[in-house]
């Protein structure tokens, strides 16, 4: 297994009041750079759209991730999110904290590689949504 964390993740975090949330996430890892995006459920009651999309930005050094989550569009109560973590030795899990920036909220997240191909992955979401 390679040490890049450029692939399919499958993750989920833990927020107070709401439980745990999955989420999918693509990560792009460049030189130490990440990026990628993540789709997740809306968890907020009376949201209007059933998926967030968010786009994330942060960087690798060593064991040590960081990133911030970017909703796209912001609102329904999202915008952004502030992810910590560590990745374990084989590259296939990484685990830490999230916050969401200017408020005590926080919670821990766990993402683990997924043994699917991207393309896989993808084919299956877009099969999800629904038809209109």
């Amino acid at each position: 297994m390679t040490d890049n964390l450029t692939g399919v993740w499958d993750g989920t975090f833990v927020q107070r009041q709401v439980g745990m949330v999955t989420f999918l996430a693509t990560l792009i890892e460049s030189g130490g750079a990440l990026t990628g995006n993540v789709t997740e459920p809306c968890t907020v009651p009376g949201c209007p759209i059933s998926t967030h999309n968010a786009s994330i930005a942060g960087h690798r050094s060593g064991s040590a991730v960081s990133f911030i989550k970017r909703y796209e569009p912001p609102g329904h109560g999202y915008n952004t999110v502030s992810y910590e973590g560590t990745v374990n030795a084989e590259a296939t899990e990484i685990d830490g904290r999230w916050k969401l920036p200017g408020t005590a909220a926080a919670g821990t997240f766990l993402m683990v590689r997924s043994s699917k191909p991207a393309e896989a992955v993808a084919a299956e979401e877009r099969a999800k949504e629904p038809v209109r």
